[in-house]
């Protein structure tokens, strides 16, 4: 009976699932707590220059939320005055209302309306003690890239802000699970922009996927999938629309994580009957073995140096996070408080480890910085899974489920802010951040 548990636990952590938790699909961000110190700034509604009464996007409402939603600013709901050029300005008044920041900015329609048109995009930011403009630019963009580029100024001015690259202009991977009147159901690997819109299904299946993955150059994506009763990990590329089968060993093929190169996946297999770490070349399909022990080893992420692992292993008795050279050798145990700390997501600069720690029948996200050993738990819940490091290492991305409710939520790498993510059409599980986009 105790194999067979401990198999029951390989799985569910192979499958990210080992805390089931549906949440919809369509994102609507709240934000629970807002750091000390969080900087007003102020939007102007983007002038509008083209044929048709309405802008085809709000680029300042969009770019606005996208600050709010950092957890670092807080945009003004109602403005004093809607200046549309540096001469408008009325810096004194800014001033007395504390506001060290503006925004101005313009959308210009420059070809005939419809799916190939083009536009102008600029923006201008200005620090209003100093009384002079920090950024200046202008860019043409097609219909379907505003949102886009809305997203890619908000990034401009967080960085020219906080010193920090902004990582708006990203986008996040789930798996969704929708059942028809019949009950049948079907499966979506589905990627959304950062802010939850523009959602689209790259592979559906009726059989399960699970432990999507990107790849660091942000075009592909490694996952799981269930075809035929059997499973087995793929990679997906992104912008050819194909998919090459990695592995389908009997027994257990899960969790993929991608080398800092691209060049290999870190993978769960169980083809020689005890779940263990292996990593997979991609060009030559050689297999080289990691760990070696009696234990359930599983959910290995990769270093982003590239010379270790750090992988959950019961092999002291209970799910713990261990580390191990990527060549193999012997791993040791980089968790020591709590009962439970698993599915490790390093922060880019490799400095920190996010993971689920439980303790108690409690499980929140945590934040272990690998120097000191130190743990800090982020969350306040009691269900939370999953976690997923945004590409400048500022918010985590996990699932969480509050009494009957299961939602996406993020805090910040530092604690300071918190962001319920509601969601509404469908169910899924297990999101994954992307890189940086070319």
């Amino acid at each position: 009976m105790k194999s067979l548990i401990r198999i029951h636990w390989a799985l569910g952590l192979v499958a990210g699932w080992l805390i089931p938790l549906f949440v919809s699909a369509q994102m609507v961000i709240t934000i629970d707590k807002s750091p000390v110190g969080v900087e007003p700034i102020a939007v102007v509604p983007f002038a509008w220059r083209g044929p048709s009464p309405v802008a085809p996007e709000g680029l300042d409402v969009i770019i606005a939320t996208d600050l709010a939603n950092s957890g670092r600013f807080d945009p003004l709901d109602r403005l004093p005055a809607t200046p549309r050029s540096e001469s408008e300005i009325r810096w004194e008044d800014w001033k007395r209302l504390q506001i060290p920041n503006v925004v101005i900015g313009s959308l210009v329609q420059k070809t005939p309306s419809g799916p190939g048109a083009r536009y102008e995009v600029e923006f201008h930011l200005y620090d209003v003690l100093k009384r002079e403009r920090i950024i200046a630019e202008r860019d043409t963009v097609r219909h379907g890239d505003l949102r886009k580029a809305a997203h890619q100024v908000a990034d401009k001015i967080y960085e020219a802000l906080t010193g920090e690259r902004g990582a708006f202009d990203t986008r996040i991977a789930y798996v969704t699970e929708t059942s028809d009147l019949s009950g049948a159901r079907t499966y979506a690997l589905s990627i959304a922009d950062s802010d939850g819109f523009n959602a689209f299904p790259v592979l559906q299946s009726q059989y399960p996927i699970m432990s999507p993955a990107w790849s660091r150059d942000g075009r592909r994506l490694a996952y799981v999938s269930f075809e035929g009763n059997r499973p087995g990990i793929f990679v997906q590329d992104l912008s050819a629309g194909t998919r090459k089968k990695v592995t389908s060993f009997p027994g257990i093929n899960g969790a993929p994580a991608w080398s800092p190169d691209d060049s290999r996946l870190a993978v769960t297999l169980s083809k020689d009957g005890n779940p263990e770490i292996y990593t997979v070349h991609l060009a030559s399909g050689v297999l080289r073995r990691v760990t070696q022990n009696l234990a359930i080893d599983t959910e290995p992420a990769w270093a982003p140096d590239g010379r270790s692992l750090v992988f959950t292993s019961d092999r002291g008795g209970r799910p713990q996070l261990y580390r191990i050279p990527v060549d193999g050798g012997r791993a040791a145990r980089i968790t020591l408080q709590g009962t439970y700390n698993a599915r490790a997501a390093f922060t880019p600069n490799g400095k920190h480890i996010a993971m689920v720690h439980g303790n108690r029948g409690v499980y929140r996200i945590g934040l272990l910085e690998l120097a000191t050993g130190e743990l800090e738990v982020l969350t306040s819940s009691r269900l939370d899974e999953s976690p997923t490091v945004s590409p400048n290492g500022r918010m985590i991305l996990y699932a969480t489920t509050t009494g009957s409710e299961a939602t996406l939520a993020a805090v910040a790498i530092d604690g300071s802010v918190r962001q319920r993510i509601g969601l509404e059409e469908g169910r899924v599980r297990a999101p994954a951040w992307s890189p940086f986009l070319q």
